[in-house]
Formats: C-alpha cells, sequence, structure tokens
C-alpha cells in the first residue's frame, strides 16, 4: 500500500517483488518537470532439496538436486557431513547446472552421508539437507506411490510410473467410489462398454486428486495414499474446470450449465486438503465465462486475488480469493479487447491478458496490468497469442497459434519487459510447458505440443535453439475435446522431474526432458488428455 508523505515522499509500507521498476514524479503544471527513480528489489534465496533422503546401493549413480531462487540468483555451494566438497570433485564426483545437482557416478560406502546445500546472494543465505545412505539391499521394499503421473482416460484412471513407463495401477470404470459404492463411471444405457468422461483434475497437496465428470455433474476424489477413489461431491450441471487454490485451501469449481455454456457458475470446495465430508459452495458471480487465479512459487506463496471475465465483456473482475467477493473491475473498453486467458509474474506484478480474436481482423496485442495500482498499462508490445509464464517468473513465453509465432520475453530484476527471440514455426501451439535445464541453472527448455501435428517442439530458452520431436502420433480432435483450448496438453513433473508426459488419440507418450528424447509409447490409453503428477508422497 502506498502512502503519500507530508514531504510529498511516495511510502511502499511492504515490498514485495511486485514493486521493482521505475517510478515517476512529476512538477504539478509542469508536466515535463519530472524525475525517475528505478526500485530493485532484492530477494534472499529460498531453497528445496530433492530428495531428502535416499537409500542406494553400492556401484549405482546417485543424485542430490538443490533447486534456489533468490534476486540476484543465488551461487549454490555443498558441505559434506559439515566439509566444503569443492576440493573432492572428480570423475566421480561432480556439480552439473551451476551446482543445481550434485552427482555421485558409482556410489560406495563412504559416500553415506548428509550433503547440505548452500544457497547465497547479496542479502542473504538459505540451506537444506540432503541424505545419502549406502547399503547391501537398498532397494526399496515398500513400492512408493509417489512421482507418477495419474492419466485420466476413457478406460479409467491410469497410475504411470514414467521411470519405467510402468502402468502401477489401472482403476477400471466399474470399480467403486469408497464411500457411496457407487460406480466410478456408471454405465450409459445404449452405449455397449462402459467408459468414463473427464474434463479437469488438481493435486491437492500430493494427498488427494479432485477430477470432474461433466456427464454427472460431479467432482470425484482420489486418495493417493491408497490409490482409491474416496468420495463424490455432486456440483453444478457440467464441471469442465478445476483450479486448487493452494493459499487458501480451497478448489474452484467452474460449471457451464450445458454445452452452449447458458448458464455458467462458479463453485468452491474449502478445506479441500481435508479430503472427507467435504461441501460445495456456491459464488455470487454470474455469467462466469473463465477465471484466472495466479500460481504460488518459491518466493511468493500467497495469492489473495483472482479474476474472472464475463461472456463477451471487455473487462476483467478482480476477485477477493479469501471472502469469495467482488472488488472491482477492470475495463478493457479503450482496447476493444474481450478477455481469453491471463497469466502473471510477481517479477514487476504484471498480469498479461489475451484477447479474443475477431476472425478475420489479425489477433490483438495482449494486454499488461500492473497489479500495484490495477492499472492497464497498455498493450505489450505486438506480441499476440496465449502467455505462458516460466515457474519463476522470468521468462514470458507467447505462442500465436494461428501465425505459429512463438515470442519469448525476458523479465529484467528492474521490472522491465524485453523482446529476446521471436520465433517462426509451422506448429499450432495447443499447450506448452517449461521443463528446468539440467545444464544450467535457472534456466528452461520450453515443449510444446500442437492442435494438428504429431510433432512436439522444444526450445531452449538460453539460446533460442529449437527442435522437434517427430511422429507422436495424431493429437485427439477438438471435437472429441470440448472442454478447453488444450486438446493436447503437455504435462510436466514438477521442480525436480525429468520427465513429460502428452496424449495422442489412443495412446500416450512419456518424454525424457534430461535427454529431449521420446522415452516410451504407452498404447490402449484412449482420450487419456486429463493428467495430474503427483510428486513425494
Amino acid at each position: 500500500i502506498q502512502d503519500f508523505g507530508e514531504d510529498d515522499s511516495l511510502y511502499i509500507t511492504k515490498v514485495t517483488t511486485i514493486h521493482m521498476g521505475n517510478y515517476t514524479c512529476h512538477a504539478y503544471g509542469y508536466e515535463e518537470l519530472y524525475q525517475t527513480h528505478v526500485l530493485q528489489v532484492n530477494v534472499p534465496p529460498v531453497i528445496r532439496v530433492y530428495p531428502e533422503t535416499q537409500a542406494q546401493e553400492p556401484g549405482v549413480s546417485a543424485s542430490l538436486k538443490c533447486h534456489a531462487e533468490g534476486i540476484p540468483n543465488p551461487r549454490i555451494t555443498w558441505l559434506k557431513n559439515g566439509i566444503d566438497i569443492m576440493p573432492k570433485l572428480s570423475k566421480q564426483l561432480t556439480l552439473l547446472a551451476n551446482g543445481s545437482e550434485l552427482h555421485i557416478s558409482s556410489v560406495r560406502y563412504e559416500d553415506t552421508g548428509a550433503y547440505t546445500c548452500i544457497a547465497k546472494n547479496e542479502v542473504g543465505v538459505d540451506e537444506d539437507i540432503s541424505s545419502l545412505f549406502i547399503e547391501d539391499s537398498a532397494r526399496k521394499t515398500r513400492l512408493s506411490v509417489g512421482n507418477m503421473f495419474y492419466v485420466f482416460s476413457d478406460d479409467g484412471i491410469t497410475v504411470l510410473q514414467p521411470n519405467e513407463c510402468e502402468i502401477r495401477r489401472h482403476i477400471r470404470p466399474e470399480e467403486r467410489i469408497f464411500t457411496s459404492y457407487e460406480e466410478i463411471c456408471p454405465r450409459v444405457e445404449g452405449e455397449g462398454t462402459q467408459s468414463c468422461l473427464w474434463a479437469s483434475a488438481v493435486n491437492v497437496r500430493d494427498k488427494y486428486i479432485y477430477v470432474t465428470q461433466p456427464k454427472q455433474n460431479r467432482v470425484i476424489i482420489i486418495d493417493i495414499q491408497t490409490q482409491k477413489a474416496i468420495q463424490s461431491l455432486d456440483v453444478d450441471p457440467l464441471p469442465t474446470k478445476l483450479h486448487y487454490d493452494k493459499s487458501h485451501d480451497q478448489v474452484w469449481v467452474l460449471s457451464w450449465g450445458d454445452m452452449q455454456k447458458s448458464s455458467p457458475t462458479l463453485q468452491v470446495i474449502p478445506e479441500a486438503s481435508a479430503g472427507e465430508d467435504q461441501q460445495v459452495i456456491r459464488t455470487p458471480f454470474e455469467g462466469v465465462d473463465d477465471f484466472f487465479i495466479p500460481p504460488t512459487n518459491l518466493i511468493i506463496n500467497h495469492v489473495r486475488f483472482g479474476f474472472i471475465f464475463n461472456k463477451s465483456k471487455s473487462a476483467v473482475h478482480k476477485i477477493d480469493l479469501e471472502t469469495v467477493t467482488h472488488i472491482k473491475t477492470i475495463n478493457f473498453k479503450n482496447y476493444s479487447c474481450v478477455p481469453q486467458t491471463m497469466a502473471y509474474t510477481h517479477l514487476g506484478g504484471y498480469f498479461f491478458v489475451q484477447c479474443r480474436r475477431n476472425r478475420p481482423v489479425a489477433a490483438l496485442p495482449q494486454l499488461v496490468i500492473d497489479s500495484v495500482t490495477d492499472a492497464v498499462i497498455g498493450p505489450n508490445s505486438d506480441v499476440s497469442g496465449t502467455p505462458y509464464i516460466s515457474p519463476d517468473g522470468r521468462y514470458l513465453v507467447s505462442a500465436d497459434e494461428d501465425s505459429g509465432r512463438i515470442k519469448v520475453q525476458a523479465l529484467t530484476v528492474r521490472g522491465e519487459i524485453k523482446l529476446i527471440y521471436d520465433l517462426q514455426t509451422n506448429v499450432h501451439v495447443s499447450d506448452l510447458t517449461f521443463q528446468p535445464s539440467f545444464t544450467e541453472g535457472n534456466q528452461y527448455y520450453i515443449y510444446a505440443t500442437s492442435h494438428l501435428q504429431a510433432d512436439v517442439l522444444f526450445v531452449e530458452l538460453s539460446t533460442g535453439k529449437m527442435n522437434v520431436l517427430k511422429n507422436l502420433k495424431d493429437p485427439i480432435t477438438s471435437k472429441d475435446w470440448p472442454w478447453s483450448n488444450y486438446n493436447r496438453i503437455m504435462k510436466d513433473s514438477g521442480l525436480f522431474g525429468q520427465y513429460l508426459i502428452t496424449p495422442a488419440k489412443d495412446s500416450l507418450f512419456v518424454i525424457n526432458g534430461r535427454q529431449n528424447t521420446l522415452r516410451c509409447e504407452v498404447s490402449g490409453i484412449r482420450r487419456g488428455n486429463t493428467v495430474v503428477w503427483v510428486g513425494e508422497v
């Protein structure tokens, strides 16, 4: 909150990364007299290590990973049992990606120990321990339920372990929901085979998965520990989109009412991570076409506000997620922009709004909103298409599905938005995700699928180098996927994962993001376009 002091100074009481940027004061009546201050915001490091503990047999390789964020970028060092490992680096013990990964190529008993990752920058330090045990029969006796993809398809739910491309469990349509004893996917009269129809799913704290069944007008809750459906919740007709609001532990449910979206509603399921005896609460918002809730990350772990868009209105409505009330309307009439999607970066605190396209007119540029003042700054130069922001907020990738153009912009630590690449591709992007680089710290690859083609594009963000993974079969048609524009999703496996997954019509492809290669194809999975990654449980 800003406050003008008696001396005409501008006071910012609680500075965060959204405040970085240029502040200009003008003299009243003398517009040409002004002074600009550049506010740079430094952030002490925040780190996560993976795994917290692991056991390996002698002779195998082991990796300990450490992800650090901060401004400026932190430097990473490692200790083993309190002693710096730098003098011990060798062919067998290497540091990768600026220290983000400690790799031991062939472990010995003496490698057992507590490895401390330390991240430092000019304003602070953070540290955490990853423990390694070398023992003879270290192969896990109990199968882990974590580090799996859950794939929701016509044939039920497939739990896939990507490393071995192994199906760990298949929950069939006729299996029963634990509490109500109803079938997970009830048989429809007149249809030969019993099959499922899913739209959207979210992971709630690696404890539960909430997933919508649009034709059953309900949300099913899956317990990750037992890998069973434990409850179904009746919601408004045709639930098509879920979002888990981590800051308030609630799941938002958008229902269309019917296939024409004539009576859409937005509902909230509070205390989502309790997972039992859940209630559904109706919100007061009407005519909601879509909604956007900014993601959290290591630096910003609480989000207070979201946005809803109404059908064919040139505005977004800012809402308070805690009280579930409308706060204000931000108008785009001057730009004749009807919002389609939004993205957010905490660096400078910018929202990017993609405008709906009125064919045959050329696509409108994105609009930029400043979250400190809720003012529309104006167009994002000539960048159009769907905005995607990297998990650390440093990159904005915009994909124009009609032209195949992909523009990459960087957000600087001074809150500036700079174009770094303008890539011409022939991929009409359906979905896009960021894979952390395995060779450079604080860098990403992007992986993008196509609405129409069987190819997957990947781009190295540090160089702009493009490559294509070919022949990943045809995507599900848009006709068979009416729930969103993303008829072929691309799902990553989180901060430390190296696998990505993308569905074709009748199968699934697993991509190894470390090698930028195809890992495997899992056949016999139809319309598996709803996927959730579950990390450590």
